[in-house]
Formats: structure tokens, sequence, C-alpha cells
């Protein structure tokens, strides 16, 4: 197979988003609101310019999240940074439109397994939502995302076909979908198999913004995003101190830490816009905040063998 690459490849820079307050949280018992808000303005400190910053889904389901309303209240307070959220359906979508935010991210199982035990629907329902969703949001002046989950393997029903992965990126699009993301939702992938993925989703949405969203429960999650780079990706999801996982998937465990992320990326000279310091120390503060010591390796080394230089 050719290899396509993503849109913009010619920058060396990356794009990474942080996805803490969401995915890090949506697993983690719950904390105050004003808790939520000191943990964001921390990641804003460090530079980056997006966050996923929670997920208007069944309070019941994902209790953790249940004040996503109160938080988009408050996001005013930083102008300059692009704050997204995670839909998993219609009643969702109205809810974060509602409430001011209009960058939205809609997620897609690829197995039928996980869809069910994730939105209790199967995935043509979920797909045949693309459409309405997008149409919605445009008409609110927002951009959608659509996240093809389990793009790897899946809890319930075993290894997810490449093939499949590029045919519901390929009918996203077609739905009116503005930009893609592949999910190794339980962290099973490898080079070789990010590879193969994301060359197919990028042969059937060429000029399509193409992310990566990676756990690290096999330890392969740095390895899969340099694999992802070098094919063209530019845009990552990760999260301070490797914080998450899904309630959804059995094994899940956290993604991609912020901080390792930059660390590999600077040292190779590609830009991230994202103060190493900074990350950890958000990292820090979310692992008081939660009680708990988190998994990055970077952190429980104390960061880079030698210190950041400052500006």
């Amino acid at each position: 197979m050719s290899a396509p690459v993503n849109r913009d490849v010619a920058s060396r820079a990356v794009d990474i988003r942080e996805v803490g307050p969401r995915d890090g949280l949506q697993i983690e018992e719950p904390i105050g609101t004003d808790a939520k808000l000191e943990f964001i303005d921390a990641l804003v400190a460090t530079g980056v310019k997006r966050i996923e910053v929670t997920s208007f889904v069944s309070p019941r389901a994902v209790p953790s999240l249940a004040d996503a309303e109160a938080v988009a209240a408050e996001l005013k307070r930083w102008p300059d940074v692009e704050f997204s959220a995670l839909v998993a359906g219609m009643g969702g979508v109205k809810r974060a439109l509602a409430a001011g935010v209009t960058r939205l991210e809609y997620v897609v199982s690829a197995a039928e397994g996980h869809s069910q035990a994730n939105v209790g629907r199967g995935v043509e329902d979920s797909i045949a939502l693309i459409a309405p969703i997008a149409e919605l949001v445009h008409e609110a002046g927002g951009h959608l995302e659509v996240i093809v989950a389990i793009a790897f393997d899946c809890p319930f029903d075993g290894p997810t076909p490449p093939e499949r992965v590029a045919e519901i990126a390929r009918r996203a699009v077609e739905s009116g979908a503005d930009a893609l993301a592949v999910a190794d939702t339980i962290g099973t992938a490898t080079p070789v198999r990010v590879t193969d993925v994301l060359q197919r989703v990028l042969a059937v949405a060429p000029g399509v913004d193409v992310g990566l969203h990676l756990h690290n429960t096999r330890g392969q999650g740095l390895a899969n995003a340099w694999a992802a780079y070098t094919l063209g990706i530019r845009q990552f999801d990760s999260s301070v101190g490797g914080l998450g996982g899904c309630p959804f998937a059995p094994g899940a465990s956290g993604n991609i830490a912020t901080e390792e992320l930059v660390y590999m990326f600077e040292d190779g000279g590609i830009d991230t816009g994202i103060d190493i310091d900074r990350a950890l120390g958000a990292a820090r503060l979310i692992s008081g905040l939660l009680g708990k010591t988190l998994p990055s390796g970077l952190l429980a080394a104390g960061g880079p063998p030698v210190p950041s230089p400052k500006p």
C-alpha cells in the first residue's frame, strides 16, 4: 500500500490536545468543579492550545463529569485556548451547544461489543447519527470531529479489522465530519498496526485532519506516536501524568503522558509549544487532588535529566 500523508506534513511541529479533564477524569471518583478549574488553569499555563475539557454524557453513566455545564460556563476565563467536549449522541450535542461548547468530538466504535457497552446501540446506528449531528453542529458554527474508537482491538469482540476502521472514517467524512481521530482505546496497538490503520484512513480521507488518540496500557504509546509522526500525523491526544481510561472497556488504562510525549518530540527538535516543567507541575497537581500516584515514568523520575532552558 502506498503511504499517503496527513495534511501539513511539511510542518515538523505537532499539535497536542490535552485530554486530562475528560478522558483523564472519567474513571476517577468525582472531584469538585473548583478543583477541575484549578487543574484546567494549570494545563493552560503549560502553553497547550487545545484541551478536551469534559463530556456531555449521562451523569449516571459517568458521574465524574456530571458538572459539564458548570465547567463550560467558566471557560471564558481562557479565551486563547480551544476547548472541546466529547458527546455520545444527539442529547449530548444539544446540551453542549446550549452550554456554548461548539467544538465537539463524537465517538463511533469500530466494534459491536464495545459500541453496545459504551453507548447502548450498534455501530450502524452510531454511524447514522453522524450526518444529523454534523448538521446541528455546523448550524451553530461549530466543528465536528469523529473519533473511531476501538480501532485496533475490542475487549469483547477481539481484533478490529483495519478495513472496518477505514470504512467508518470514509463514511464519517461523507456524512459531514470536519476531522477524524483514530483511537487505540485499550492500548493494544503496535507501531506496525498503527501504520497500517493510519495509511488506510489517510487514503480515504484526503485533505482531512487526522489525529491519534493513544493509551499506554502495554507500554507502546510513545512508539506508536513516533510511527504516526513519521507517517505525517501531527495531532495527538495525551493526558498529564498518564491519567485516564475508558469505563466501558475492561482493561483500559491511562493515556500516553503529555510530559513524556513532549519530552520525546522536543528532544528530536520537534516543537510542541508546551512547557514540560509546567506539564509536570499540572500532573503533580492532579495527582494530589485525586490522592493517587500517576503512571508517568517521567513524573516518577522527577522530570528530564537536565532542566529545560528558560526564556
